[in-house]
């Protein structure tokens, strides 16, 4: 694990080197008395989406790892622009093989998409347990263009902090009175020198995928044929990615997993009902304890 750290509220800020030489940063919360979470947020998001859940699952009892992605966040761009899933799994691997105990991996969406692909085409070892957040092998094209497309609006940014949070409603269709607090948005956007804010993440990304990007992606269907831990997957009920029809493909696919379907959030879960997402994290691991006296992977 990297030497700079400093400890903030937001948890101690470590960076992490990864095998083909860039900086990762990742937010570290509590002690992992009961064990260690590793959470994996979405494209185009950074490890600030889970601050409320890591402070919850820290005081509770475990170590909570929030890792900023290669491309997003205080994280380093690929110069290459690989973010082909055997590539950012690698990276969580190599994160998860620090710790002195085997971790349970939570994944949102292309965070759920790596942390499958870790453990079900390279590690089978990697991981105690796996959680799922609104992310399926089949997922529902509409919403995937949908999420698409949010990324690649605005490449002229955005004059102000409150056109950024009306972006993200319309994105959500979100009826609820926006935030007067932006701090939180605020992380995931970068003030240029023209004065107007941009979106913190690595446009490759968006780039027509290659043949690997897209192996991997079909991968993920003899991934979760291949998992054998304690798995969890938590569906916002009114995601337009994961259908009912996806989820039930999914736990066809992989028989011993739970299911829960999180009431009145979308796509976004953690942010949409945090409340509820957080509860059934926690209830899940309390379930599936951690074997902190084993050695590690």
């Amino acid at each position: 694990m990297g030497t700079h750290a400093q400890a903030q509220a937001e948890g101690q800020i470590e960076v992490f080197q990864t095998d083909d030489g860039l900086e990762l940063c990742l937010g570290r919360w509590g002690q992992p008395q009961r064990g260690s979470v590793i959470l994996l947020h979405g494209g185009g998001q950074t490890r600030h989406a889970w601050g409320n859940s890591a402070a919850r699952l820290a005081a509770a009892g475990w170590e909570a790892l929030a890792l900023d992605l290669r491309g997003h966040g205080d994280s380093q761009w690929s110069p290459s622009g690989d973010y082909a899933l055997s590539r950012m799994a690698r990276d969580v691997e190599g994160i998860a093989l620090t710790l002195a105990h085997r971790p349970v991996l939570v994944g949102a969406s292309m965070g759920g998409m790596t942390a499958l692909y870790a453990l079900g085409r390279m590690n089978p070892d990697l991981a105690h347990a796996l959680v799922l957040v609104d992310v399926v092998p089949r997922m529902e094209g509409s919403g995937v263009r949908r999420i698409v497309q949010f990324m690649q609006a605005h490449p002229e940014g955005f004059a102000t902090l409150e056109e950024a949070a009306d972006a993200v409603a319309a994105y959500r269709r979100d009826t609820r009175e926006r935030p007067a607090d932006l701090a939180g948005l605020r992380k995931n956007l970068r003030q240029r020198a023209d004065g107007r804010w941009y979106w913190h993440w690595d446009p490759q990304m968006l780039q027509p995928r290659n043949p690997q990007a897209m192996a991997d992606y079909m991968g993920l269907f003899d991934a979760a044929r291949a998992i054998q831990v304690p798995t969890l997957l938590v569906r916002g009920q009114r995601s337009d990615v994961v259908s009912e029809k996806g989820a039930k493909e999914f736990l066809d696919m992989v028989p011993h997993a739970e299911f829960v379907d999180v009431a009145g959030a979308g796509h976004m879960v953690a942010g949409d009902n945090n409340d509820a997402f957080s509860a059934a994290i926690v209830d899940f691991l309390e379930r599936h304890p951690q074997p902190i006296t084993a050695s590690g992977p």
